[in-house]
């Protein structure tokens, strides 16, 4: 009887652990889409938030951190359409997350970000690569 207790302890501690995972990555997604909201709005005062200190830390500002966001990732200043692709864990603490997205001009991309869970708890990002998808016109 002990070990059947036992066996439930385990399998319901483990049912918990994927439902943290879903909850952060549910979290990180949220996290990006504050940024792309922040990006449509020009708020870089929030877009910045969603960074994390690493990159903040290479800013003067969140103006700064806007300006080269517009210069080097303009497809995620204003999507028309966004959606998200798979996520993957990338260590402890570390999310990569794929998102699919099409610019203003129609051009479709795609976007892979890392993110990292900080001491609060909360999602920021630590990066994001951009490319056009495969067989994109343009």
């Amino acid at each position: 009887m002990r070990i059947l207790v036992g066996l439930l302890a385990l399998l319901l501690m483990g049912s918990a652990a994927r439902a943290a995972d879903e909850t952060d990555r549910s979290a990180a997604r949220a996290t990006i889409e504050r940024q792309l909201e922040a990006f449509k709005k020009k708020d870089s005062a929030t877009a910045y938030a969603q960074a994390a200190p690493q990159i903040q830390s290479l800013f003067t500002s969140p103006e700064t951190f806007l300006a080269m966001v517009e210069q080097g990732y303009p497809p995620v200043l204003a999507p028309r359409s966004y959606s998200f692709d798979a996520v993957e864990d990338a260590g402890e603490g570390e999310l990569a997350q794929g998102l699919k997205l099409q610019d203003e001009n129609g051009v479709d991309w795609v976007a892979l970000y890392s993110l990292q869970k900080q001491a609060d708890g909360q999602w920021r990002i630590t990066g994001c690569s951009l490319k056009k998808a495969p067989g994109s016109n343009a």
